[in-house]
């Protein structure tokens, strides 16, 4: 492989079904939820994908779920039509994540699409974070929010970016929940307001500093996301998803994860993307009116939309008039 290969990707754009064809990507934290479809929507889209995440065949996280792990999620990448590559990593471990900066640098010498879909702390919500004060949380679980939902981020775009941009139009994905716009307000806990707002700190941060690079980098959030790990909580499947609104009427404007990644592919196919998206903070709805992208039932739903207008706002509506 010549320096030139390693550097500079094929021209993209030949086959109108793979924008993507060539291209480098990286989904950290690709286990499951909307980490995973991401992955398989770029892989859809002709790039080859690494997936990364704790949970594999022979190991579960502190998530506790083996139902889901990095290899099945490689597996899906490739039946859809990419390469998908399963490495083993936790992101807060600095070596760990070194190592996979390495391999995608002797495989490839070039990184050009980086997804940094870090979390994996629902676990401590309920028992620590939702319907307490921040000094009522645990001071162990907090910093572990912190650790999960901010510092990883931080080391795998240290790590990871150097490679980023040798791309000739690097992409850095930021994933969160919220936008700048909804997090605004307090996310009811001190620990995890801040997890929630950092990546969208770090996007606008490094659409500055990426800039120069011709690149891009941006913060999206899902809705409500009807991820495995939520449907579980609910007790129903994809399938009969609308079950759970009984219990939680807010669910009926839920998405499901293959909304967000079909955006983010999208943006990801964009040759103006840096102009339109550089250091913004944006959803899936937003993305998706402006690809026109819709979720799998054909719907194309405004979660924040809806929590701004009726549920904080307390206008009349119906979930329905959001999707």
């Amino acid at each position: 492989m010549t320096n030139e290969d390693m550097t500079t990707a094929p021209a993209p754009h030949e086959d109108p079904r793979r924008p993507l064809a060539g291209r480098i990507a990286l989904v950290a934290g690709a286990t499951r939820g909307a980490g995973r479809a991401q992955a398989v929507e770029l892989g859809r889209a002709g790039a080859t994908v690494y997936v990364t995440g704790r949970t594999t065949r022979t190991r579960v996280s502190e998530v506790g779920r083996s139902t889901e792990t990095i290899e099945e999620s490689a597996e899906l990448v490739t039946a859809a039509g990419g390469t998908g590559i399963a490495v083993p990593t936790d992101h807060l471990d600095e070596a760990r994540v070194r190592a996979l900066a390495e391999r995608v640098d002797r495989d490839h010498g070039r990184l050009d699409i980086l997804v940094n879909d870090l979390w994996g702390g629902e676990h401590l919500l309920s028992a620590a974070v939702f319907g307490k004060k921040s000094w009522e949380t645990p001071l162990a679980d907090g910093l572990r929010i912190l650790e999960l939902g901010a510092r990883s981020h931080v080391i795998t775009a240290a790590l990871l970016l150097p490679l980023l941009i040798r791309s000739d139009a690097p992409l850095h994905v930021e994933v969160t929940d919220g936008t700048a716009r909804s997090n605004r307000r307090y996310r009811e806990n001190m620990y995890y307001d801040l997890a929630k707002n950092a990546p969208i700190r770090l996007a606008f941060g490094l659409g500055q500093e990426l800039a120069e690079y011709g690149g891009t980098a941006v913060a999206v959030s899902p809705g409500f996301l009807r991820s495995e790990q939520m449907l579980a909580h609910f007790g129903v499947t994809e399938d009969n998803w609308r079950d759970a609104i009984a219990r939680e009427p807010s669910f009926a404007i839920a998405e499901s994860p293959w909304f967000l990644a079909r955006t983010v592919a999208a943006l990801a196919a964009d040759p103006d993307r840096a102009r339109r998206w550089n250091g913004r903070s944006t959803s899936s709805a937003e993305l998706a009116r402006a690809y026109g992208v819709r979720d799998v039932d054909g719907s194309r739903p405004d979660a924040w939309a809806y929590f701004e207008d009726v549920v904080h706002g307390g206008r009349e509506g119906d979930p329905e008039d959001y999707r």
